[in-house]
C-alpha cells in the first residue's frame, strides 16, 4: 500500500523532521503541500511534492489519503477538524489544539471518522518508555496515589527575546514565527510549547485525568510564561505536582522527570539521566536497561508510526487523540487557574457543540 500523503505547513519542524522521514519510505507518495511565503516553494523543491499551494481548502481536496499538519498551534484545530470530515489519517502537531473543548471535539471527529490520528509525542515511543509502561500496566505501582511531573528545557530564546542557540539553528527559510512560540495570543509559551511533551507522556502511562488545577505562571522578561508549576487533583483521588522551566542553560540535556508513587511501590522515569527504576514496596527493585543517548529527544518514530499504523503494520498508537486531549486539558486549566490567580480551577471536559 502507498500513502498519498499531503502537508499543511512547511516550516522549520516539517521540513527538518517530518518530510525527511516521508521522503526516505517507498510507501509514501507526497502529493501537496500547503505553505506561506518562500518556505513553500523551498519546501516543494527540496522533497519533490507534486502539488504547493497557499489555500489549505486545495490541499484537502487533493487525492490525498492523509495529512500533516505542522501549523501554528492556533490553527490545528481547523485543519484537523476538516480533515477528519473528509476522512483522512491525520498527524496533528503538539499541541493538539490550545482549547479543551476544541480537544474533545476531534476526539469525537477522530472515532467517527475511523482513522488514524497521531500527535507526535518522540517520548512516548522510546524503548524505556515503553518499558515503563508495561511495568505501570502489569500493576507494579498498584494504585497511583502521587505524582511528580517536571520538564525543563534550554528554550529561552525560543519563549522570549534571548538570542540563544535555540534560535541560531534556523536559516531563513525555515526560521519559526515568533509569533508561534512568544506571543500569548496564538499560544505562546512553556506550557503549550514544552508542558505538552511531559504531560502527554504522563498521560499515556497512567491514563490519569485531572480534574481540578490550581496553577501559577511567571515569565521574567518575556511576554509569556517561562516558569510554570501546578498543583493537579486527578480522577480517582491522586494528587499530583506539574511544572516547567525554559531557562535551562544552553546544551544542557532537557529535564523530563516523572515519579509515580503507588499503594505498592514507585517508578521513577528520568530522561536526563536516562534511568527508569521500580522500588516496591515488598522489596523487589528493578532497573531498566537504557543505551546511552536515548534519553535525549528526537521525534523520527511517530511519523513512521503514522504511516505503520495507516498500511496495517502495527496496531500501537502511544499517542492518539485521546492522549492528547488529556494533556490540553489539564494545560488549559493550568493557564486558566494562573490567569485567577491561582485558583484552584476545574478542567474543561465538553467537547464543541454545533448552535
Amino acid at each position: 500500500m502507498t500513502v498519498r500523503l499531503g502537508a499543511i505547513g512547511a516550516g522549520w519542524w516539517a521540513t527538518s523532521n517530518h518530510f525527511p522521514v516521508f521522503a526516505a519510505r517507498e510507501d509514501v507518495e507526497l502529493v501537496g503541500v500547503c505553505g506561506m511565503g518562500p518556505s513553500l516553494a523551498h519546501a516543494q523543491a527540496e522533497f519533490g511534492f507534486d502539488l504547493a499551494t497557499e489555500d489549505a481548502d486545495e490541499l484537502l481536496a487533493a487525492d490525498i489519503d492523509a495529512v500533516v499538519i505542522s501549523t501554528p498551534h492556533d490553527l490545528h484545530h481547523r485543519f484537523a477538524a476538516q480533515a477528519l470530515e473528509r476522512g483522512l489519517h491525520v498527524l496533528c502537531e503538539k499541541p493538539m489544539t490550545l482549547d479543551a473543548a476544541q480537544a474533545w471535539d476531534l476526539v469525537e471527529r477522530a472515532e467517527r471518522a475511523g482513522t488514524v490520528f497521531l500527535v507526535p509525542y518522540g517520548w512516548n515511543y522510546k524503548p524505556f518508555t515503553s518499558a515503563a509502561k508495561r511495568i505501570l500496566d502489569a500493576g507494579g505501582i498498584g494504585e497511583i496515589q502521587y505524582v511528580l511531573c517536571h520538564m525543563a528545557s534550554p528554550t529561552r530564546g525560543l519563549f522570549g527575546s534571548d538570542p540563544t542557540h535555540m534560535l541560531q539553528r534556523w536559516n531563513s527559510h525555515t526560521a519559526p514565527d515568533p509569533s508561534t512560540w512568544a506571543d500569548p495570543a496564538h499560544g505562546g509559551g512553556y506550557a503549550h510549547g514544552q508542558i505538552t511533551h511531559s504531560s502527554a507522556l504522563l498521560s499515556w502511562l497512567t491514563g490519569l485525568r485531572a480534574t481540578t488545577v490550581a496553577g501559577r505562571v511567571s515569565g521574567p522578561g518575556a511576554a509569556v510564561d517561562l516558569f510554570d508549576a501546578a498543583v493537579v487533583q486527578f480522577e480517582g483521588g491522586a494528587l499530583g505536582t506539574v511544572s516547567g522551566a525554559a531557562t535551562l542553560a544552553d546544551g544542557d540535556k532537557y529535564q523530563l522527570d516523572i515519579r509515580l508513587f503507588g499503594s505498592e511501590g514507585v517508578l521513577m522515569i528520568d530522561v536526563e539521566r536516562e534511568r527508569v527504576s521500580l522500588s516496591r514496596y515488598d522489596g523487589r527493585r528493578e532497573n531498566v536497561a537504557i543505551a546511552p543517548g536515548e534519553g535525549e529527544y528526537e521525534c523520527l518514530v511517530p511519523p513512521a508510526r503514522f504511516i505503520d499504523l495507516i498500511t496495517g503494520t502495527s496496531t500501537e498508537n502511544n499517542s492518539d487523540a485521546l492522549v492528547a486531549a488529556r494533556s490540553v486539558e489539564l494545560i488549559e486549566a493550568l493557564l486558566r487557574s494562573a490567569g485567577a490567580s491561582g485558583v484552584e480551577t476545574p478542567v474543561h471536559r465538553e467537547p464543541l457543540r454545533e448552535t
